[in-house]
């Protein structure tokens, strides 16, 4: 097994266990055992579980990310490019549950509390493209006049709880569905 293997296979099982069992149920050697190597292995290419769960997000991040930027109309009106995003991240966690659910756990933990703190009040230094169309869309007074707290949960939320419900069971969300999730979502933000 190649060192890059390894390491994939070491963010893999974590990220499965993480996903399924929570950041507290999954300790460094039940994960070390489903990725099929030693502990110490995994403290070759991690430091510590912090830096392991912060690596998984922001490798799951960049790939998010990439997937929405890949087609991402720049220089397009602000509805376009919502909903854009709104149905890209639709596409993305339904096809990536797994991506899904650890995003959930991280999200809903410390390690989330702090990101988001970074990525609202931009201590990251990093461009973002979700900052970059509320900052423009409240400049040009296409979206309301709100903190860009109550901007994103009115814009993520309902569409993450309904790709949660998706990947639950509950409900089939196909195209028609997810654009009108995201339309409800820009009728909440919208000025």
């Amino acid at each position: 097994m190649t060192k890059q293997n390894k390491r994939e296979d070491i963010i893999h099982a974590a990220m499965t266990l993480l996903s399924e069992q929570g950041f507290h149920g999954a300790p460094m050697s039940t994960i070390a055992e489903k990725a099929g190597v030693g502990v110490g292995s995994i403290y070759r290419y991690f430091e510590s579980r912090d830096v392991l769960i912060k690596t998984i997000y922001k490798e799951e991040e960049e790939e998010l990310v990439a997937f929405l930027l890949e087609k991402y109309p720049y220089g397009h009106p602000v509805k376009e490019c919502f909903f854009h995003i709104g149905t890209g991240l639709v596409d993305y966690f339904i096809g990536n549950p797994m991506d899904f659910k650890f995003s959930e756990q991280f999200h809903n933990s410390p390690y989330g509390e702090a990101n988001r703190r970074d990525r609202i009040f931009a201590s990251t230094g990093r461009a973002d493209i979700f900052m970059e169309l509320y900052k423009r869309g409240i400049s040009m007074r296409v979206f309301k006049n709100m903190p860009p707290t109550f901007f994103f949960n009115l814009m993520f939320a309902p569409i993450m709880w309904s790709v949660r419900d998706h990947i639950l069971g509950m409900v089939q969300l196909d195209k028609s569905l997810a654009r009108l999730i995201v339309a409800s979502c820009w009728d909440s933000v919208k000025s």
